[in-house]
């Protein structure tokens, strides 16, 4: 997965977590797309004092995901409803039965809201 986007993830996670500082340079350096000096012109603050509040909160957010493992555990968890909802449709696809068609399809629903 590409850093930026994982960032992302991350600070959506933990960014609470987060001085609220931090949160908010995080937040627009990879999700509102300003640069390092239009950050440091809204903040009344220095390139460099952007720089280092980004780094010591992408290194927390990276401690936090190291010990509590939530993004990692929601992708595999995705990946498995995803598994599971192709097996559906392999099944669904080849059973005629209109009333076990419609609980797949009623399943395949409440995984795809999960997803």
């Amino acid at each position: 997965m590409e850093k930026n986007v994982q960032i992302s993830m991350l600070n959506q996670i933990y960014g609470r977590l987060l001085t609220q500082k931090q949160y908010e340079i995080i937040d627009d350096y990879y999700n509102n797309d300003l640069s390092l000096s239009e950050i440091a012109e809204n903040n009344h603050i220095t390139r460099q004092a952007v720089r280092d509040i980004l780094k010591k909160g992408e290194k927390k957010l990276f401690e936090y995901e190291e010990k509590l493992m939530f993004m990692k555990r929601m992708l595999n968890q995705e990946k498995k409803i995803e598994k599971v909802l192709a097996e559906l449709t392999k099944i669904q696809e080849d059973d005629t039965d209109k009333k076990i068609a419609n609980i797949l399809e009623s399943v395949k629903r409440e995984l795809n809201c999960l997803v």
